[in-house]
């Protein structure tokens, strides 16, 4: 009977134990990246002796059990749900991909994708502090776009232009597009005027063209000229315009290809309406956001209208999911018999896939926790109970003495 305190003690101490890892479960039921744990149960070692009667002439064995030990956790590694966060730089793996995170020279490994970039351009997790990392060329380096904070202006090369220059004889008035924006080989843009004046009259299909800058100053002045058919000729059909001094930006003004009626035409009609109908070239931005793709590529966007891909994200996949052990901060590393994470990228094998601005919610199923939780109560209550039946058979000996 003294035995049977002890069975009872170690189910008192088994479902003490459980109840610690579903309160720690649902106590991290909105931690962001949080794989809830399971404890596990196993019988302990057995006494085995003959009994009192024998079978067929052969005594049978007794095998008289000594209670249950709670053998080891296991993390359940199933998908949370994903939510939308309103942050662009959070990010959420759906598939068997870690994120790969660098903090004192060690690597960790997380679910929880709450990033953000600090003071340095650094991207980090805001639950650890931990830096982002990236893959290049199969190696690990910190995602940073420090210098990445602005996007440099490109020169305006190339302004196309489409319409109908009016070719009637009785044109003689100028005419002028104005608002044409380049930009110059520092990103700063600039408001031109082209003028065409007709000059048929002194060579057929050729038209005047002065172009002039926002002072209204004349920076180029030439000549188109157009066939019978009223497209471009050969060799008439552009001109470089010179913005600035010196070693300046040179700006080529197209009016379409010879003979094609896609460009510019010179034809008799009741009015022009000769256009821009391109340009190339943008200025400087600031960047105004920073997003994750599916592959895991941040895409920086700026004020300019330009994108720019940056770093990748790093995934990292393990053969041996319960070889991790989880420390403080929602992190992962690789406990002794794990082995070396494969490295790669999302949409890459069991990587999994990147979905930007969500994260991942805790796995915790709070129906199954509460289930549990009633059985662990019971449990317990029920090896209290042993213990108490006990000590009453005890106290009934030690009474059956006392009444002698």
């Amino acid at each position: 009977m003294f035995n049977s305190i002890y069975v009872g003690l170690t189910g008192l101490l088994g479902f003490s134990r459980d109840l610690t890892i579903i309160g720690n479960n649902v106590a991290n039921l909105n931690t962001p990246g949080f794989k809830s744990s399971q404890l596990l149960f196993s019988d302990l070692f057995y006494r085995s002796q003959f009994s009192d009667s024998n079978r067929d002439g052969a005594q049978v064995r007794l095998d008289i059990g000594n209670g249950v030990g709670t053998s080891a956790t296991r993390v359940v590694f199933s998908q949370g749900e994903l939510k939308a966060t309103g942050n662009d730089q959070d990010a959420a793996i759906t598939g068997n991909g870690f994120f790969v995170l660098r903090r004192d020279g060690q690597i960790f490994y997380s679910r929880a994708g709450q990033f953000n970039f600090d003071a340095d351009g650094y991207l980090i997790s805001q639950s650890n502090g931990a830096r982002v990392a990236s893959l290049a060329n199969g190696a690990l380096q910190d995602i940073n776009i420090l210098g990445l904070r602005t996007n440099g202006g490109k020169a305006t090369t190339k302004v196309t232009f489409s319409g109908i220059l009016d070719a009637s004889a009785t044109t003689t008035t100028p005419v002028d597009v104005g608002g044409i924006k380049v930009f110059d080989s520092a990103g700063v843009s600039h408001a031109l005027t082209a003028t065409f004046t007709n000059n048929s009259a002194i060579s057929a299909g050729s038209w005047l063209v002065d172009v002039k800058d926002e002072k209204g100053q004349v920076i180029a002045s030439t000549e188109i000229r157009f066939d019978a058919q009223g497209t471009p000729q050969v060799a008439f059909n552009s001109f470089d315009v010179l913005l600035g001094a010196g070693a300046g930006t040179f700006i080529q003004f197209f009016f379409g290809d010879p003979g094609s009626v896609a460009g510019t035409r010179s034809l008799t009609s009741s009015s022009s309406s000769v256009a821009v109908s391109s340009t190339d070239g943008f200025g400087a931005g600031s960047l105004l956001a920073a997003k994750f793709k599916t592959d895991g590529t941040l895409v920086l966007t700026y004020s300019n209208g330009q994108t720019v891909d940056g770093d990748k994200l790093a995934l990292a996949s393990f053969n041996f999911l319960q070889g991790l052990e989880q420390v403080q901060g929602s992190l992962f590393t690789p406990g002794k018999n794990a082995e070396e994470p494969v490295l790669g990228t999302a949409g890459q094998g069991a990587f999994g896939s990147i979905t930007g601005g969500s994260i991942e919610l805790a796995n915790v199923d709070l129906a199954q926790q509460f289930s549990d939780l009633i059985i662990s109560q019971r449990g317990y209550q029920a090896s209290s109970q042993v213990i108490s039946t006990a000590n009453d058979m005890i106290q009934q000996l030690y009474d059956m003495k006392s009444k002698r």
